[in-house]
């Protein structure tokens, strides 16, 4: 079955071997790190195709993770994985609640002023400890919005593909 790569969102990368029984090490781009592991089977990007593979087994070690995945079973076969990039469908994802967004909703979204300025659009966001800002990407230059909604973000319009915010396009 073919996979729509606009239906993935990365969730972390394969990083290295792990023993001799084909494992692999793991960076998870989830919080907490180990609900990457919630999603199962995963999408990999090997050689620049998506393949579907089972996650049989999986733990901590250390500060990182390590998985067992189906149809590897010794060392030298994980060893083309090394780098490939781990990714879910969207469909796996459970439900966002009202007013609650997952950053990849939000990628791509055309960021307007309320009087209807296009600032750009998020090209990725930043976690900061006491909100979310948008970096938002525009044509004369890139803008930093904090994500508060109610306060600086008024409208999230992921049908529509739009957010829109009270902000000074000159900040």
């Amino acid at each position: 079955m073919a996979v729509n790569e606009q239906d993935l969102i990365s969730v972390g990368k394969i990083v290295g071997i792990f023993g001799v029984a084909g494992w692999v090490k793991i960076f998870s781009h989830t919080s907490p790190k180990t609900n990457i592991f919630t999603y199962n089977p995963w999408q990999v990007k090997l050689k620049g195709q998506w393949q579907t593979l089972k996650v049989l087994a999986h733990r901590p070690h250390g500060k990182g993770l390590v998985a067992k995945l189906e149809s590897y079973s010794d060392r030298e076969q994980v060893r083309e994985l090394i780098g490939c990039e781990v990714a879910i469908q969207r469909s796996q994802l459970p439900k966002s609640g009202k007013d609650e967004y997952y950053w990849a909703e939000l990628i791509g979204l055309e960021v307007f002023t309320r009087d209807g300025l296009s600032l750009g659009k998020v090209d990725h966001l930043i976690a900061t400890g006491a909100n979310d800002v948008l970096v938002v990407k525009g044509e004369d230059r890139e803008r930093l919005v904090p994500f508060i909604q109610g306060m600086y973000v008024k409208e999230v319009n992921i049908d529509e593909g739009l957010i829109r915010v009270d902000w000074d396009p000159e900040f």
